[in-house]
């Protein structure tokens, strides 16, 4: 069986123009891309975006601050120009390759041993060391870019990767440096431009385009292709179960495999809508789960930060009150509320900066939220 591939080059093309400033929409100054999870946005960069930069004859580096969790993301990002460097550095200034260690203009030496860059060089230096390099455009792709700001070293590295924008890029030239990035939750990525004190101020969040019915169609074609004719799935019936999983290739192929091997091939398309009804009811109900695990303090911190988004003041006092009223408890401090929050977070709901700024970890969570909540004890949309 042939491996099936949906490309979308007219997207790649449109974006492409967009970083070098031609067309309508203009992302000289960086392109800011938000979509759910597992939507397509990583393997869109990998398999459409990206060969059209090379095609451009650009330099891409591309950079997944999902990839090491553990790592420090400020660290993925400056390995990443690292590597792009040893990649397009020509092979008579590179020293043995035992020494994990290059050379560049006879002075700059680059290790690969340790983590970061050497004393006297900025990441900007960095970016403009590969630029001379080359002499060939870059374009810098951070995917999961919120994840920057949990750390003070991502969030510096966000700063500083604005900074060698501005130094590279010159009004009157081609940008020297282009920048896409992208996040898995909007909240989470409007924090690199929504304040003043943050690295993108001012810049537009795009929202990701989700994967339409032409994918579904082409993937349909691909799926009966490989099986028997009286054994067909109709055009239709995938759409409406992609529909029904929230355009998410992964699942849609998870339930089609499910069906296809059931054998009941004259209710193919029964079953394949049952089966997205299914999985998109077992989501509702691990998060119904999880929420009336939740102690009410707990419920009552998520329902602010629901209602109130980028807005939520978690410690002022008019939360405070707030959640004495609710809780019906005598004293709530704001040490409390922290110790309620960290443990939202360690449970996966709550996602925080370094600065201190809050997002819900997945934005499903809200949809259902907002779904269920006339079942919601505490009433949270004043309903």
């Amino acid at each position: 069986m042939d491996s099936f591939s949906f490309k979308r080059p007219h997207l790649a093309i449109a974006y492409c123009d967009s970083l070098a400033g031609k067309g309508i929409a203009h992302a000289a100054s960086g392109l800011f891309l938000a979509g759910p999870r597992r939507v397509g946005k990583s393997t869109f960069l990998k398999e459409n975006l990206i060969p059209e930069i090379n095609q451009r004859d650009w330099i891409s580096i591309y950079v997944d601050l999902w990839a090491n969790k553990n790592a420090d993301p400020g660290h993925l990002v400056i390995e990443a120009i690292k590597r792009a460097i040893a990649t397009h550095t020509p092979l008579t200034t590179k020293l043995t390759q035992a020494t994990k260690q290059i050379k560049i203009m006879g002075s700059i030496v680059l290790d690969f041993a340790n983590p970061g860059l050497p004393d006297n060089m900025s990441l900007a230096d960095a970016l403009r060391l590969l630029n001379e390099i080359t002499h060939k455009p870059l374009v810098l792709l951070v995917d999961e870019a919120q994840h920057a700001l949990t750390t003070p070293d991502g969030q510096n590295t966000m700063f500083a990767i604005k900074s060698a924008r501005d130094q590279l890029n010159r009004s009157d030239q081609t940008s020297s440096l282009m920048l896409v990035l992208t996040g898995s939750n909007r909240d989470k990525l409007t924090q690199l431009v929504i304040k003043k004190d943050q690295p993108f101020f001012g810049s537009e969040i795009t929202p990701f385009p989700l994967l339409g019915k032409d994918y579904t169609d082409a993937f349909t074609e691909w799926v009966n292709r490989n099986l028997a004719t009286h054994n067909q799935f109709t055009k239709d019936s995938m759409w409406t179960a992609f529909k029904l999983v929230g355009h998410r290739p992964e699942v849609l192929r998870q339930i089609v495999g499910r069906t296809a091997i059931s054998g009941a091939a004259h209710c193919f398309t029964e079953l394949l809508e049952k089966d997205a009804n299914i999985w998109q009811s077992r989501l509702w109900e691990d998060f119904e789960n999880d929420f009336n695990a939740l102690s009410l303090l707990h419920q009552v911190i998520l329902t602010e930060l629901v209602n109130k988004g980028r807005t939520w003041s978690p410690f002022s006092d008019e939360s405070l009150q707030y959640y004495k009223k609710v809780t019906e408890q005598s004293e709530i401090t704001t040490s409390t509320v922290q110790a309620a929050i960290q443990q939202l977070r360690e449970r996966g709901f709550i996602w925080q900066s370094s600065r201190g700024s809050y997002a819900l970890e997945d934005d499903s969570f809200q949809e259902w939220f907002k779904l269920h909540a006339m079942q919601c004890p505490i009433n949270p949309l004043g309903q």
